[in-house]
């Protein structure tokens, strides 16, 4: 997808107007404009850089480093699976389990099914993110009716 001009500026704007032009606020400006667009498309990892003064390769760099930020455009939907240890160890083949229950949904592009590092909700692994909110001692039953019922809502 190519940015209009007006994008691309309103962008700008937004980076100026909050993060000074300092290459320690790289984190926080991928961050905004993750939080923005839902996820970092080339051109506004670009921007950010231009406006860091940080080359377009650090700033992918940066951007593929961290698992909460994704470069690509998610689902409509994104079911997000907790790979810390406690989670690991206690949901077996959830991931699996999750993909299978998805199925051409997952496939359409309709629902992003992905892995995340640890969601710190170890207490209640394991952890399973459904559309940013968290869901313990999940299985992919209660995924699935979750994501069910959020669809009819």
């Amino acid at each position: 997808m190519q940015p209009t001009r007006e994008q691309r500026n309103a962008l700008r704007a937004a980076l100026r107007e909050r993060f000074p032009r300092e290459r320690g606020q790289l984190l926080p400006a991928l961050h905004y404009v993750h939080h923005e667009m839902g996820f970092l498309a080339d051109w506004a990892m670009e921007v950010t850089g231009w406006h860091l003064g940080i080359p377009a390769s650090e700033v992918y760099g940066a951007a593929t480093s961290y698992s909460e930020l994704r470069v690509e455009p998610p689902g409509r939907r994104v079911v997000r699976v907790c790979a810390g240890l406690a989670c690991r160890s206690s949901a077996g083949g959830l991931m699996d389990e999750i993909a299978a229950g998805l199925g051409a949904a997952a496939a359409d592009g309709g629902v992003a099914l992905e892995e995340t590092a640890c969601g710190y909700l170890c207490g209640v692994a394991p952890a399973v993110q459904v559309d940013g909110a968290w869901l313990g001692r999940a299985n992919a039953q209660r995924v699935m009716a979750l994501l069910e019922r959020d669809e009819d809502a």
